[in-house]
């Protein structure tokens, strides 16, 4: 898995966004048992907290301890620095995995594998995500601008899987159909600039040409965000699987 978040750690924890309570409650309403859960690729620790309401105890994971070092915190939350294609847990472990904008990162033979042994036989395992967000016109304009033809080419071939609303992803496990959510959220123009801050393209941009390339649009920007009304949505992505017998021989 490739580290492209340890350098923006504490932008990633403030202006990255939360899913929605009803999307955690969904996946959860899957799970039979609510002892044992683990959050792959934990990053900031936003759904490991979100679950920690909900299971005796929560592990979740991420390369990145600068992410970790930065992560919400909870008593039943235990944190570990390592990979996720290759974990310490004993088999049979869990009764939900989830994953949360980062399975495209993955090896997905080696990780899926890890799926298989370390989740219970009735567990459920979630891949969640975002796409491209959205908003005014005016503003949509520049964004896309930005977007496809300002850091398009700075973007990890990996990105392309969110671009396909993970509908491209691997999926070795047996489907279950899942509901469609959305996120809004009013955003001030210092949470909006936070967050293309975040973008693994923007840092990639920035490496190689020692300029940030969000200072090419943001008087542009700025202006139009101001008079609009900063609402933005995101498109969330969700897949839900459970072991496929055929696959556990």
């Amino acid at each position: 898995m490739k580290d492209n978040f340890s350098k923006q750690a504490t932008d990633y924890s403030k202006f990255r966004p939360q899913y929605p309570d009803e999307m955690i409650e969904y996946i959860i309403s899957f799970v039979v048992n609510k002892f044992t859960a683990l959050d792959v690729g934990t990053g900031n620790g936003q759904v490991a907290h979100k679950l920690s309401a909900y299971f005796k105890k929560v592990f979740a994971t991420d390369i990145s301890q600068k992410q970790l070092d930065n992560a919400i915190q909870a008593e039943n939350i235990i944190y570990h620095n390592e990979s996720a294609e290759k974990t310490f847990f004993e088999n049979s472990l869990f009764d939900l995995i989830v994953v949360a904008q980062a399975v495209h990162w993955f090896d997905f033979d080696l990780f899926y594998k890890e799926i298989y042994r370390i989740l219970k036989p009735e567990g459920i395992f979630a891949v969640l995500g975002y796409g491209l967000f959205s908003t005014n016109p005016d503003s949509d304009k520049i964004l896309k601008h930005f977007y496809y033809d300002i850091v398009g080419t700075y973007w990890d071939s990996e990105r392309k899987y969110l671009d396909e609303n993970y509908a491209t992803i691997p999926f070795p496990f047996e489907e279950i159909p899942a509901e469609k959510f959305q996120n809004q959220f009013i955003w001030t123009f210092e949470e909006l600039v936070g967050y293309l801050q975040t973008w693994s393209s923007v840092q990639h941009y920035i490496s190689k040409n020692n300029q940030n390339p969000i200072d090419l649009i943001y008087d542009d920007l700025k202006i139009s965000w101001q008079k609009n009304d900063m609402k933005v949505i995101f498109p969330l992505l969700l897949r839900i699987g459970k072991l496929n017998s055929e696959n556990t021989d």
